[in-house]
């Protein structure tokens, strides 16, 4: 009888535990038919989703309850006022705090300026509806994902936009305005990198029939639970960054005052969107390993879980009893992302990941 040599067992063993550990850092809670775009999850339980635009979903912002997607807010804008422009066109960044859910819709599917919508789930009702109007969000914008700092009473909004002009948005909850800070600025412009996933590069195909692969700016950012660090970079880019929410609330800071306030805190892969726990470990998805992984507060990166089911890890969010959710949605494989061609099928899905420590429901 042949045996394999002890070392080739021993490696074997070695790799089936890493193998075994990985995919054990986290759970499969539910199997979507719709590609999912970000999630968020609230102090009560409740988890709350946006349907990425890219499948063209019935439904923009849906809740996972019961087993199944409804349709979220239960009834649409549009019926309890009167304005036609509060009606969700297209969701994608949605976060919760204070009872209010925020959806960030960037408006694209019907052209239509993009706007932040705040949903009152305790009294069921429309919170506050804040327009994004040019130049605040420029003709390219592609408003993506966003931090709410309740400290300040301010939301950080990401803006990947045409690349060379992205940069984060500043609204002020309080007053309702809304400013453009650190455009053009290195933090959030994209690197000179490529995403490629299963051997297959990301591509884009234009009116004309060409083929590129897109470099997108700032998209992944969030902000620790004291309100003190916002965190943010470029999707495509292997830097993340930092500065203090004080700074970026400030108005009277110049923009190269404001820029010279930037730090880069850590090495990151390119990544989507991320969170944040109690000790200032930041999850992220590595989209092109399929994998999650942590920048840990010492800033070094590391993979918690590598799993081909892991088909780009979209978004993060806390939720109640410190539990960590994230989705999946294999947005590579649409056809925005796949030179024209829908190769994407479900299930996609709903995780619970294995957090290193507690973090802020909805955050």
């Amino acid at each position: 009888m042949t045996t394999l040599p002890k070392l080739t067992i021993l490696s074997f063993l070695i790799l089936f535990s890493i193998k075994v550990n990985a995919e054990s850092n986290f759970d499969i809670i539910a199997e979507l038919d719709s590609g999912p775009g970000n999630v968020t999850a609230t102090d009560n339980g409740r988890v709350i989703m946006s349907l990425h635009q890219f499948y063209q979903p019935q439904y923009t912002v849906v809740e996972y309850k019961d087993n199944g997607l409804m349709p979220f807010p239960n009834r649409e804008l549009a019926d309890v006022d009167s304005k036609a422009a509060l009606k969700l066109d297209s969701v994608l960044g949605i976060r919760s705090a204070n009872g209010v859910v925020w959806m960030l819709d960037n408006g694209m599917r019907s052209g239509i300026t993009p706007k932040l919508v705040g949903w009152d789930i305790k009294a069921d009702k429309l919170h506050q509806v804040i327009m994004l109007p040019s130049p605040i969000a420029p003709s390219d914008t592609f408003v993506n994902d966003f931090a709410i700092d309740t400290k300040h009473n301010h939301i950080f909004i990401s803006d990947p936009a045409g690349g060379d002009n992205a940069g984060l948005i500043i609204v002020n909850l309080k007053t309702g305005k809304a400013r453009r800070a650190l455009e053009g600025h290195q933090s959030v412009m994209p690197e000179n990198v490529d995403l490629i996933i299963d051997k297959v590069p990301v591509q884009v195909k234009d009116k004309s029939g060409k083929l590129s692969r897109p470099h997108i700016g700032v998209n992944p950012i969030t902000e620790d639970l004291n309100n003190e660090w916002v965190y943010f970079g470029p999707m495509h880019g292997l830097s993340l960054y930092r500065i203090k929410s004080e700074d970026l609330v400030n108005e009277k800071l110049s923009a190269k005052a404001l820029a010279s306030r930037v730090e880069r805190y850590s090495d990151k892969p390119i990544s989507d969107g991320i969170t944040i726990d109690k000790d200032n470990n930041i999850y992220l998805g590595e989209l092109a390993e399929n994998a999650i992984g942590v920048i840990s507060s010492n800033r070094k990166y590391r993979k918690l879980a590598q799993c081909p089911r892991l088909s780009w890890v979209d978004s993060f969010s806390f939720g109640a009893n410190g539990k960590l959710y994230a989705v999946v949605n294999r947005l590579h494989q649409s056809s925005a992302l796949n030179g024209g061609v829908l190769k994407a099928k479900s299930p996609f899905y709903l995780l619970q990941v294995n957090a290193l420590a507690k973090g802020l429901p909805g955050r």
